[in-house]
């Protein structure tokens, strides 16, 4: 049945007065909206002027809103507006590119909710503390002695030992180090020597070295002057290189490089290479010119605690040119593969 034959049946059963009285809640907007229709006799109401949203009505409405039709947003240029919103000029906003913000959404955005402080001379005081004295090097003593290697070995050609000490004694930057290495074969000892440097740190990482050295065998012993570096080297590696100058001409050159690569905190294998250079032959000492000898080897150390680790390792030493010579001369061999039992230990 269609709206208007509902009408007339309404109007035939009710009457007049009724479908009038009916009528009466029908306003304006919803017989715009075709919901009801008004008597011929209703008044029209007057037009009622638009009312001006307010500021805070234009701050919540947002463009995602009005376009869903919560709300309506005045149109751009009206007195809602800021006309120099400079994210939204007038050009862009006449062709429906923006639409400018408030006045007071603008200051919203501009200014902090809760503005923060400028800090006083008692907060900078408070925050930064003055300090008691500058930055300086520890003027305490202190010491240390370790003996990297202190080890036994059951070759072929016999039993031997051998060590490899350092110590030191005084500050961050001077210290004094002694230094000692030497070896032991068919019960008599080989080679022995020991150093007594003036060390002055250069570098975060690094110390020069000046001081004397002192051979006891092999042959007939013998002194030198000694300058040098010692340190880390980029990757960890523990570097020591000595020059030294001796008696009638003699010169020597040594170099020395470890590494310590952990497995876990406490095991620790450990290689190094020693490299030696003689200036010129000495027949004396058994040793000729140029490259003398190279020894290499690999120390895996367990750390019972950090002052003391057993250690097994192999250790590999070749002699070279005149060296190489007068070791055969001796009965010796030229090259020697051992394995090697020790300690390493410190305090």
């Amino acid at each position: 049945m269609s709206r208007a034959t509902l009408r007339i049946a309404m109007v035939l059963a009710l009457g007049a007065p009724a479908f009038a009285q009916a009528q009466a809640g029908c306003t304006a907007e919803h017989a715009a909206m075709g919901h009801c229709t008004l008597p011929a006799s209703a008044p029209v109401p007057a037009a009622v002027p638009a009312k001006a949203p307010s500021a805070q009505a234009v701050d919540d409405c947002t463009a995602e809103h009005a376009a869903m039709g919560h709300c309506k947003r005045p149109q751009a240029g009206s007195a809602a507006f800021d006309a120099n919103d400079p994210a939204c000029p007038p050009e862009h906003a006449a062709m429906g590119h923006c639409t400018p913000r408030s006045p007071r959404a603008q200051v919203r955005e501009q200014a902090p909710r809760e503005p923060i402080p400028i800090p006083t001379e008692a907060d900078r005081a408070a925050a930064f503390a003055p300090l008691q004295h500058g930055h300086a090097h520890g003027g305490d003593i202190h010491s240390l002695v370790r003996f990297n290697r202190f080890e036994a070995w059951d070759a072929d050609p016999g039993t031997g030992q051998a060590w490899e000490g350092k110590a030191w004694i005084g500050g961050d930057v001077r210290r004094l180090w002694l230094r000692s290495e030497g070896e032991r074969e068919h019960g008599r000892t080989a080679s022995a020597d020991l150093e007594a440097l003036y060390g002055r740190g250069i570098s975060p990482w690094w110390d020069f070295l000046a001081g004397v050295r002192h051979d006891f065998n092999p042959g007939p012993s013998q002194t030198w002057a000694a300058v040098g570096v010692q340190g880390m080297a980029p990757y960890k590696f523990e570097v020591a290189a000595t020059a030294y100058l001796g008696a009638g001409g003699q010169s020597m050159f040594t170099a020395e490089i470890e590494y310590e690569l952990l497995f876990t905190s406490r095991l620790i294998l450990q290689p190094l290479v020693e490299v030696e250079f003689m200036g010129r032959a000495d027949p004396e000492r058994g040793t000729g010119s140029g490259l003398s000898s190279v020894e290499a080897g690999l120390r895996l150390r367990y750390e019972v605690d950090r002052q003391f680790a057993p250690y097994v390792g192999l250790a590999y030493e070749r002699t070279y040119g005149g060296t190489a010579d007068h070791r055969r001369g001796a009965g010796e061999a030229a090259h020697e593969t051992r394995w090697v039992a020790g300690v390493r230990w410190w305090f």
